[in-house]
């Protein structure tokens, strides 16, 4: 006897739970804090603005709901700085508008609200707080009509913009991106192009219907989606690499120098051996960090002044004082399709290939070309 099994239950079921991948706790704590911290300083301008009115009323809920946008979701389309302050500062104008015109409340909220959204959208500006914004002010209209439509510009206007500064340098300060990237804007190289692993072949139109063709354009930049569709592509050339791993094409008699190795030795050293990097070890073979030509380079810069003659200061420099740190690093036993997105960096040739806390070999990019051409050439013949 066959048994049907009805998954249409299931499913439902599966779509009431969570939609989005885990947040790590670290994340979590970074957007919490920067919250509190803008929020605090929101709450400070208030009771300056206003020591009698100022819970409820020039502390609105509202920032609430952008502090989470700005630094819990710092990459949504809905968080960014245009449509934060315009889609909070006119959903409060409309608002007002709309309180001068029906005083009933019952009336006034959806009306507020509907409106709000019409213009947030008209201006390219809908940021979900907007709405929150609308129909506090139609609710609390006995207290804040009269204060004119001044209300929009402070305290709405005046805290969204206070929230935004305050999410842009923590943003900056913890690592992250605020505001988000934008297409075609300048590269960690000084130019223009896209980074090597973004470049796609399509143009900002295209990626842009795209977004609009699947009715994305509210939740995804036209950049980020260019780095997802780059991290999809090189995820699924992943697939295609033979079971290889770091350990079978890393270079082992490998060339160290000590932390206390000058500048002037290094540089013998990447001419010697025409190396791009150098990795830097204690004698008992301890990674400590890397050191790329670029650093060798960007040090010699800075030791020259303006007037072309050499300062006194970066005489005495050392290796560990030039080195790379926080660099990607690959066990012996890492498969070497998860070294592609690590070497697909402007700013990392070299891969060092770490025993517990020791240096075993490196990878460069060259012996990476060289591995994925013998496959290449492998599923040719």
């Amino acid at each position: 006897m066959r048994i049907l099994v009805d998954r249409t239950g299931h499913s439902r079921l599966r779509a009431l739970g969570p939609s989005l991948a885990a947040v790590p706790a670290a994340e979590a704590v970074r957007a919490g804090i920067g919250a509190l911290i803008g929020l605090a300083a929101a709450a400070g301008l208030a009771l300056l603005a206003s020591p009698e009115l100022w819970l409820g009323v020039y502390l609105i809920a509202p920032f609430g709901a952008t502090s989470v946008l700005i630094f819990a979701a710092p990459n949504s389309p809905l968080a960014q700085p245009w449509p934060a302050v315009l889609g909070n500062t006119l959903s409060a104008f409309v608002a007002l508008l709309v309180c001068r015109l029906v005083a009933d409340p019952m009336a006034a909220v959806p009306l507020s609200v509907g409106a709000a959204i019409i213009a947030m959208a008209l201006c390219r500006a809908t940021h979900p707080p907007g709405g929150a914004v609308a129909m506090t002010v139609a609710i609390g209209a006995d207290k804040i009509a009269p204060l004119g439509l001044g209300f929009a510009l402070m305290p709405v206007a005046a805290g969204t913009v206070l929230l935004v500064v305050i999410a842009t340098a923590y943003a900056h300060a913890t690592g992250r991106r605020y505001p988000f990237r934008q297409f075609g804007e300048v590269n960690p190289s000084g130019t223009t192009d896209p980074a090597p692993p973004e470049r796609l072949g399509l143009s900002e139109d295209e990626l842009a219907a795209i977004l609009v063709r699947y009715n994305q354009a509210l939740n995804l930049g036209v950049e980020d989606l260019a780095r997802l569709i780059a991290a999809a592509e090189m995820q699924a050339a992943s697939h295609r690499t033979n079971a290889q791993v770091a350990g079978d094409i890393m270079s082992r008699d490998l060339v160290t120098v000590a932390p206390d190795t000058s500048m002037l030795d290094i540089a013998a050293l990447f001419s010697r051996h025409g190396f791009t990097s150098l990795p830097v070890a204690e004698p008992d073979g301890r990674y400590l960090g890397v050191i790329f030509q670029l650093h060798l380079i960007a040090r010699a810069h800075a030791r020259f002044r303006p007037d072309g003659r050499l300062s006194r200061s970066g005489h005495d420099l050392r290796a560990a004082d030039v080195m790379g740190e926080r660099l990607p690093t690959a066990t012996p036993d890492t498969p070497i399709a998860a070294l592609l997105p690590k070497l697909a960096s402007s700013d990392t040739d070299a891969v060092p290939v770490l025993d517990g806390d020791r240096i075993v070999g490196i990878v460069t990019r060259t012996d990476l070309i060289a591995a994925l051409a013998r496959e290449s050439l492998r599923r040719d013949d």
